[in-house]
């Protein structure tokens, strides 16, 4: 007899090992690695377990094909009732999908999905199975909730993939929620719940009948301690699209951001506020982060991001203070580290201001985290504006790239920032030359190249 496999994973990161240890050398945690059995599995090629066909993620026929032969087929998206949601999705759901909804517990994953299906089920048989709540909780949220099409909507309390397969095949369901892919388990796989091998495998058969069947899957997904994805990576690669809901630093709103879709852009975000009653969309976002008081402050500047396809303006802080210490610190929250470094080097280099003995703090209000480079400048300027004590007035908008010989670059889509800029109120943008090659209505364009001519700009709105 053939000796049975054993494999040694970690069930933080999903790295194997061949006995087992302590910490994980891939990620350092420790008491993590546990021990499973490899399931004997048939033979792609006919040999031991018999000559089956191996099932294909397109379907039951492997023949092969040239590109210009395939058909090509534009399957129509549908709603998910929810417009925010259908934005970030990329304008809706496409009919077999996989897609995995992760997040912090209580972030209101299940809330957001009893709301969304309760839309779908007035036109699709939809499905709601459960792994970690009963049926009887999942009914009383949905009460509370006033989720619509509360009578067409079939919930089942399963943690067996096959038993699901079997559920939706029986009731045709077109849209089901899986809630969570932690808790689900097959058959021929002799590992615990929760386990990277049960995580991969459920995650691919379920893949395999939604590609198979055209059957769109919205699955919930844990995290770990470092606010990654839980289980193998291969849980990523496998699903069409992974979103990560998250809250804001003071807990009132809820972020919705696209990490991988591959039916639309992975850069898109969106804003729902938890009530009692459910999630509530936030359709203008700029307003939240722009809620301040009507004194002008030194160190606060206006910018705005570019958020999938959609501008959005927030409000960059910034404190310079007489260091006490030997090495003076550099803190930044929401914006990257190296980035602020960079910018007090060229501010020093460029534009003559000398900050070695100050303690420099940098602050994205609202929670939100800076990933792209168009807040430079105004990161620069909010820095100036607090060592100056000179504040800069709240109808002013700064964007723009600063580069290391302190040339001012352009930022994309600079026309829908400032016409977004506009409709909140502003009236004169500190900008990139290059952004300015349009004049629009209603606000003042200050064209700068280089830093020398934004500090200048800075000289005239300062208050």
């Amino acid at each position: 007899m053939a000796k049975t496999k054993r494999a040694y994973v970690c069930s933080d990161c999903g790295a194997d090992f061949p006995r087992w240890q302590g910490q994980c050398s891939a990620c350092a945690a420790w008491n993590t690695i546990t021990e499973f059995t490899i399931p004997k599995t048939k033979s792609a090629l006919g040999g031991a377990g018999g000559g089956g066909a191996v099932s294909s993620y397109a379907g039951s026929s492997t023949k092969v094909q040239t590109l210009s032969e395939v058909e090509s087929k534009d399957l129509p998206r549908f709603s998910s009732g929810i417009s925010e949601l259908d934005r970030v999705l990329g304008g809706g759901i496409v009919p077999g999908s996989v897609l995995l909804l992760c997040g912090d517990p209580g972030a209101g994953k299940s809330t957001l999905l009893l709301q969304s299906i309760g839309a779908v089920a007035e036109s699709r048989q939809a499905l709601y199975v459960s792994g970690e709540e009963s049926i009887h909780q999942i009914s009383q949220r949905a009460k509370r909730l006033a989720t619509p099409n509360i009578d067409k909507i079939q919930v089942v309390a399963e943690t067996s993939v096959e038993q699901i397969l079997n559920h939706v095949v029986e009731q045709k369901a077109a849209f089901v929620i899986i809630d969570s892919i932690q808790t689900m388990t097959v058959a021929h796989n002799e590992s615990a719940a929760g386990s990277p091998s049960q995580v991969k495998e459920s995650a691919a058969a379920l893949t395999r009948f939604a590609k198979t069947e055209g059957v769109t899957f919205m699955i919930v997904g844990h995290i770990n301690k470092d606010s990654n994805v839980a289980g193998p990576m291969q849980l990523i690669h496998i699903v069409d699209g992974l979103f990560a809901l998250s809250s804001t630093s003071d807990e009132k709103f809820r972020v919705l951001r696209t990490s991988k879709n591959r039916f639309g852009a992975d850069s898109e975000s969106c804003f729902f506020a938890m009530t009692e009653t459910g999630m509530k969309q936030v359709k203008n976002p700029s307003a939240i982060f722009l809620s301040r008081s009507n004194k002008n402050h030194a160190g606060s500047v206006c910018t705005t991001l570019w958020e999938g396809t959609r501008p959005l303006l927030v409000e960059i802080q910034a404190l310079c203070n007489q260091s006490m210490t030997e090495v003076p610190r550099r803190l930044s929250v929401g914006y990257d580290s190296n980035r602020l470094a960079m910018s007090i080097a060229v501010l020093a280099r460029h534009g003559g201001v000398m900050l070695s003995d100050m303690d420099i703090f940098v602050n994205c209000v609202g929670g939100i985290r800076i990933e792209e480079t168009s807040a430079d400048l105004s990161v620069l300027l909010a820095i100036f504006s607090s060592f100056k004590n000179a504040p800069i007035p709240q109808d002013v908008l700064v964007f723009g790239e600063i580069g290391l010989n302190g040339d001012i670059r352009p930022s994309a889509n600079g026309v829908e920032r400032i016409r977004e800029a506009a409709k909140q109120g502003f009236t004169r943008a500190i900008i990139p030359k290059a952004n300015a090659s349009r004049s629009l209505p209603g606000i003042e364009i200050m064209p700068v190249e280089d830093l020398q001519e934004a500090l200048a700009a800075f000289e005239r709105v300062a208050v």
